[in-house]
């Protein structure tokens, strides 16, 4: 007899909570500001790509200027591009057999 009127409180109890819950209690209140929009600043100086000495925003965006017009990508020795196009052949080939390669 007890066990019969156990399971008939039981759900109605939750069915009382479930009843006076807010709505979005996990939320931030309204008038937090989101982490995204505290995370924004203004960068007014900046480190130079080439020798990373401190610039203006104006010299910096000049650097990058004169980099991106270059007409011709930058040379490198065929030595090294051999083992670059070695290494991405390594590459490949260990996400077909994920065995270890013994250099």
């Amino acid at each position: 007899m007890v066990n019969s009127s156990l399971y008939r409180v039981i759900p109605l109890s939750l069915a009382l909570q479930m009843m006076f819950l807010k709505a979005g209690v996990a939320l931030p209140p309204p008038e937090d500001i989101p982490e995204e929009i505290l995370r924004q600043e203004i960068i007014t100086e900046g480190r130079s790509p080439l020798d990373g000495e401190p610039l203006s925003a104006a010299e910096y965006a000049e650097i990058k200027e004169k980099l991106a017009q270059r007409p011709y990508p930058p040379e490198i020795d065929s030595k090294l591009q051999n083992l670059i196009f070695l290494l991405k052949i390594r590459k490949m080939l260990k996400t077909f057999v994920p065995l270890p390669i013994i250099p």
